[in-house]
């Protein structure tokens, strides 16, 4: 199972970038905008299972994200990394006194935020590993930060839920990912029963990257059971 991640953030654009870094790497993510809306996520989270790391942010359209963090921190055992445009020492010191595992600066890359994330899992017990973000077998190459494909050297265009079912075979290649794991963190827990939304899409990724679609030699099928990415060349 994927861990679950806690993202508050009112920057809309920075929240939808950070979904999808997540995602892409295998998370599974509840996004708030607000104080309100992550109390109400938490109250939901609570019901289904507890979060595994939260990203907050401090300045929030309805007050301060420092006043979650005394909820969370009495709340969820998960790791707080703090994610702000506040650079000064006074901030950062107060909030690691409060609680929080780490303090991150605005801007930062999203590789460094996913560094930080593994560190605070591994204090947590939970080891992580960094996910394959390139990918290269007999002319398909894949990159994932760069959201790219090719394909003996042309340009290949996938819809962003081709991609993201791409991307998350390339985590594992050469391993048999289950129906459930692939419906789980590409559509979501409520879509565990809907198979013929993998044969479509995994339809649609052959017809682009096999050269005989009927008889695929890159995404391979496990019957009963998932799908397969070959393993990538050395």
């Amino acid at each position: 199972m994927s861990l679950q991640v806690l993202l508050v953030e009112d920057d809309r654009e920075l929240r939808a970038t950070l979904s999808a870094a997540l995602q892409v790497e295998g998370y599974r993510v509840a996004a708030a905008a607000s104080l309100a809306d992550a109390r109400a996520v938490l109250a939901h989270g609570a019901e289904r299972g507890k979060f595994d790391l939260v990203l907050l942010d401090l300045g929030l359209p309805d007050g301060d994200g420092e006043t979650l963090l005394g909820v969370l921190r009495a709340e969820q055992r998960a790791p707080v990394i703090v994610i702000s445009a506040r650079h000064t020492d006074d901030p950062k010191i107060r909030l690691l006194d409060a609680g929080a595992d780490d303090y991150l600066v605005k801007p930062f890359s999203v590789g460094e935020m996913l560094a930080r994330m593994r560190v605070a899992l591994r204090h947590k017990g939970r080891q992580t590993l960094p996910a394959v973000t390139r990918y290269a077998h007999d002319g398909l190459e894949v990159d994932v930060e760069a959201h790219r494909v090719r394909l003996h050297g042309q340009t290949v265009h996938l819809t962003p839920t081709e991609f993201k079912l791409l991307a998350r075979l390339m985590r594992h290649p050469g391993q048999v990912v289950t129906h459930r794991q692939l419906l789980v963190e590409v559509w979501g827990e409520e879509f565990t029963t809907h198979t013929h939304y993998l044969r479509l899409y995994m339809g649609q990724l052959r017809a682009k990257l096999e050269n005989d679609p009927a008889d695929p030699h890159r995404l391979l099928t496990e019957p009963g059971v998932g799908y397969c990415l070959v393993e990538s060349e050395p």
